[in-house]
């Protein structure tokens, strides 16, 4: 049960603490927040890291809507 744990909370993880957080964004990434940002009016920035990206989603979600459970 250790296990399930570890991976819930290495998922939790904060991006600013993500090891790979300054690599680019992977390909899925970008492809989700193309379509938030455009549902959202906003600039899509093909230049953003994985944790950039990752707390650009966050923030889109909330403003869409998208993927936040109802």
């Amino acid at each position: 049960m250790s296990d399930r744990n570890d991976t819930n909370q290495a998922a939790a993880k904060d991006p600013d603490d993500w090891v790979t957080g300054d690599e680019s964004m992977t390909a899925p990434q970008a492809s989700y927040l193309k379509t938030l940002a455009q549902e959202a009016g906003e600039e899509f920035d093909p230049e953003l890291s994985k944790a950039e990206a990752s707390k650009k989603i966050d923030e889109l979600q909330q403003e869409t809507g998208r993927g936040v459970d109802h």
